[in-house]
């Protein structure tokens, strides 16, 4: 029988989401926790890789058992065995052939930015005190939408045979005292997000324009786009599926 689970993540402590040799992995920590639980080794499949210090709101793994789990029970005490930075909040049985990752249909981003020096945002959100012109920044979001090569924003080592992406939603808005960027795509290239918002921010501050910004996309050059902003800003908001892997 397959599970997704439902998860949500602070990453400060973590050196993302994918296991890595010697390091603190978020990935690895549930792998434990489910290897203790059900007596035998469980590898869990995820919708995608967060990088160091990056958090999640929604992200989805799935894993295999032959036990029939009572799902609210077994929810109950895998969180019990995991960190105080990690819970499962969702725990449901799929179709043996649904798949974390390639099932996904869209995923969703959102990046923080407070504006003025708070130090309990200081993990959560990236502390950028200059005036922003956020209508400009807006007017570059529209360009991103529809189906393009972002091979400007993905970072240079990373293996993928395209940098096609489709982009359905990129906007920023004032929540309170916060700024926020949305972005969803049916995926993502490693860096991208970070990538997009340290280049949006230049067109902020007037020193790109929307014109230069089409450009950047166009040149397939990631020396072309702006700086990587922090990762603590960056949470993965949520993980679309199609109602097909699920049981009926």
């Amino acid at each position: 029988m397959r599970y997704f689970l439902d998860i949500s993540y602070f990453g400060t402590n973590y050196h993302g989401w994918q296991i890595q040799n010697n390091a603190a992995t978020v990935q690895a920590e549930i792998e434990d926790a489910l290897t203790k639980l059900l007596g035998s080794p469980t590898p869990i499949m995820g919708s995608g890789r967060t990088d160091t210090g990056v958090h999640a709101k929604q992200q989805v793994a799935h894993f295999d058992t032959e036990k029939v789990l009572d799902t609210l029970q077994f929810m109950f005490k895998l969180n019990s065995f995991l960190s105080s930075d990690i819970a499962i909040n969702g725990l449901c049985e799929v179709n043996t052939e649904a798949h974390s990752r390639f099932d996904a249909v869209e995923r969703s981003y959102e990046y923080f930015i407070h504006t003025h020096k708070n130090p309990f945002k200081q993990q959560l959100s990236y502390y950028f005190p200059k005036p922003l012109a956020i209508d400009k920044m807006n007017e570059a979001a529209t360009k991103l939408i529809g189906m393009y090569d972002f091979e400007s924003f993905s970072k240079v080592k990373t293996e993928v045979n395209n940098f096609l992406c489709s982009v359905k939603e990129a906007r920023w808005q004032m929540e309170n005292d916060s700024l926020v960027f949305r972005v969803t795509a049916n995926r993502f290239l490693r860096g991208m997000v970070r990538a997009l918002v340290g280049t949006l921010l230049e067109v902020g501050l007037g020193k790109l324009s929307t014109e230069d910004f089409v450009k950047i996309i166009e040149m397939k050059d990631r020396k072309a786009a702006g700086r990587a902003v922090p990762a603590h800003g960056l949470f993965l908001s949520k993980i679309t599926y199609p109602d097909s892997v699920y049981l009926k």
